[in-house]
């Protein structure tokens, strides 16, 4: 069976679940695909295409991300809801989020990116505009990825943070960290950073539909995201 682009960015993709970014080269790609080196130029031009299409692929598994809104849900639910999904496809594989960051739309792509440009466009805003709305969702949802992937990479040092947290709790030099510490959960974990990436996305959206209230000339609805 002769090889083809798809099974090519299959099988980096796994890989990548492997072995790490770091160790996705071309030369040990081939190996894992039983072909010589040069043979994957004839699918993929060098690195740089080969991490844009398995970010494709990557965004693919993450389910299906509408560009549009479904009928009746609000402009500003989708698009937190796309950013949700993005978040969960990220962080449940391995540097997905360091695939993501930095790559290129493929041809294959620029439909559903032009039909959720067109569907902001829609609602009121300047094409240019939803433009970089998308992409600054996407830099916020990619950078949390990272710094959550890179948290649960870190290797643990319970004395450490048991010093930093009895530090804080014990001083009285600081009182607004105290406070905010106590209202957090418990650094580090998983349920802290979802409720870290809700925060800052609702706090995001928000920030969108204030700017459509500016445009259009009305008042923001009532509901934010949940």
């Amino acid at each position: 069976m002769a090889l083809s682009q798809e099974q090519v960015v299959r099988t980096a993709v796994d890989l990548l679940a492997e072995a790490g970014l770091e160790a996705l080269t071309l030369r040990r790609l081939a190996t894992e695909l039983g072909v010589s080196a040069p043979t994957l130029y004839w699918h993929v031009r060098n690195k740089r295409q080969l991490l844009d299409l398995m970010a494709e692929a990557l965004v693919a598994r993450a389910g299906h991300r509408s560009t549009a809104p479904a009928h009746g849900q609000p402009w500003w639910d989708w698009l937190a809801e796309r950013a949700r999904l993005q978040f969960r496809a990220l962080v449940s594989h391995r540097d997905a989020a360091l695939v993501i960051a930095g790559n290129r739309p493929t041809d294959a792509t620029l439909p559903d990116v032009e039909q959720v440009l067109g569907s902001l466009v829609t609602v009121g805003f300047p094409p240019a505009e939803a433009l970089r709305i998308v992409l600054s969702i996407g830099n916020y949802v990619i950078g949390c990825a990272v710094e959550r992937q890179a948290e649960a990479a870190r290797p643990p040092d319970p004395d450490r943070d048991d010093r930093l947290v009895a530090r804080i709790r014990a001083a009285g030099d600081l009182p607004t960290l105290t406070a905010a510490m106590a209202g957090l959960g418990e650094p580090g974990s998983p349920a802290a950073g979802d409720a870290g990436f809700e925060h800052g996305l609702v706090l995001l959206i928000a920030g969108v539909r204030a700017r459509h209230a500016e445009l259009v000339g009305g008042p923001m609805a009532a509901s934010v995201p949940h």
